[in-house]
């Protein structure tokens, strides 16, 4: 307990946690069990927070949303929703065309999903973006532009930082591509529940992101994932699939590999993101890619990690010349 008057401290001044007494307007702020002077100030998301008297006073500014799709099935939605779903087909990751059949939308985003490795988990290949008449094909790690006669004209501007190809719209829809499984979707504050797909309904809730095609809640992310594909060929995904249960042999290597995620390397971030989602989706990831590209696979999932803990104002130099 910071920050409270008793036995400790004479007359006037507080306990401050840290050994010391204080007064009371130099109270310390606690954040992620670390603790901050008053006056301090931390970055969450996109507001600023600053240490008043020990209490946080934040900004209220409504922040973009991101939905995260990558490696072997892995989707982290608007919401925050983890969950894995392994489909060969192509899938709704996220549309403005929801509810009535005559409401118009203004983008959609498709994501192809091929079986990666011999087990059956699949990934994402190639991304179909909808931009009113554009129709932007994301493949093969360039992007082509196909002009449809029907929709409105939609600007976006495209551009390279790092490993990514970012595509920005004048709608507020943004993707940013690693050029290989990773993608991540960002939607302006407009869009807040007027959304649906994988991603979910960016509604800040993370207990019904499972809305099907049809409008039902789902609580099991098969059946919701199978309601998003948008050929009615596709078979439906009937079980989840263990990658690493197929190959034993893979598994005490790929968790070798993915405690990376959990050591020191990543200790700044632990408490600001929780590494555990990230660290069994590595593991599965590991497991599962058998048929080359093994370390493509395990980079990725270090990688979505990586750039969680970045958002958190959490910075890793994890990459190494022996490591991705």
């Amino acid at each position: 307990t910071e920050c409270v008057s008793g036995c400790v401290c004479p007359e006037g001044l507080f306990d401050d946690g840290r050994g010391g007494c204080v007064e009371q307007k130099d109270c310390p702020c606690i954040h992620n069990n670390e603790l901050y002077s008053s006056g301090d100030k931390i970055k969450v998301d996109c507001n600023t927070c600053t240490c008043q008297k020990g209490v946080w006073k934040c900004t209220d500014n409504v922040c973009y949303g991101t939905c995260m799709i990558y490696g072997s099935g892995h989707y982290n939605t608007f919401d925050g929703k983890f969950y894995d779903f392994d489909g060969s087909c192509e899938y709704v990751a996220t549309q403005d065309f929801c509810g009535d059949k005559n409401s118009s939308g203004s983008f959609s985003i498709i994501t192809e999903n091929v079986p990666c490795g011999t087990t059956g988990v699949t990934c994402s290949k190639a991304i179909k973006m909808f931009l009113g008449k554009t129709e932007l094909k994301l493949e093969n790690k360039e992007y082509k532009e196909i002009q449809r006669d029907v929709g409105d004209d939609v600007q976006y501007w495209n551009r390279t930082v790092g490993l990514y190809l970012v595509i920005e719209a004048s709608n507020g829809v943004m993707l940013i591509w690693d050029k290989k499984t990773t993608v991540f979707i960002k939607l302006s504050p407009d869009y807040k529940g007027k959304v649906c797909g994988l991603c979910g309904n960016f509604d800040d809730k993370a207990n019904n992101d499972f809305t099907t095609r049809s409008g039902l809640q789902e609580s099991n992310p098969l059946n919701f994932g199978n309601s998003w594909k948008q050929s009615p060929m596709c078979p439906d995904v009937t079980q989840e699939i263990k990658p690493c249960d197929l190959k034993p042999h893979r598994k005490s290597w790929a968790e070798k590999e993915c405690s990376i995620i959990q050591s020191e390397v990543f200790k700044i971030c632990h408490s600001k993101v929780n590494p555990l989602p990230f660290y069994e989706a590595c593991v599965h990831d590991a497991c599962s890619c058998d048929s080359g590209g093994d370390c493509e696979c395990f980079c990725s999932a270090v990688a979505a990690y990586a750039q969680e803990c970045i958002k958190a104002e959490a910075c890793v130099f994890w990459r190494t010349p022996d490591i991705c």
